[in-house]
């Protein structure tokens, strides 16, 4: 009788146990970019500053990544100074401030 006992202990306990799991699902969120005049200007900002604290030639994901934002959003911004003239490109797909 004992032996029923400490079986169904055990059955119990990982019963208990399988409860507790849980799982995490990773759900992608799409961030919206507000594409206006303002907005992409001071995305520019952001891009321009975080190629200025480098003092090297970045790769967009690296840009984006130093200046907190968004691919799409270091995109807009490296358009904006493209257009104005403030940058380069280099050979293997950098930019560094003109």
């Amino acid at each position: 009788m004992a032996e029923k006992k400490a079986t169904t202990k055990k059955a119990t306990e990982t019963k208990a146990a399988a409860a507790k799991k849980t799982t995490t699902t990773k759900v992608a969120v799409k961030a919206t970019v507000a594409v206006n005049a303002e907005n992409i200007g001071f995305k520019a900002g952001d891009v321009y500053q975080a190629l200025a604290a480098a003092e090297k030639a970045l790769a967009i994901d690296e840009i984006a990544k130093a200046a907190n934002i968004s691919t799409e959003e270091t995109l807009l911004g490296l358009g904006w100074l493209f257009k104005e003239g403030k940058l380069l490109s280099t050979d293997d797909n950098k930019v560094v401030l003109a």
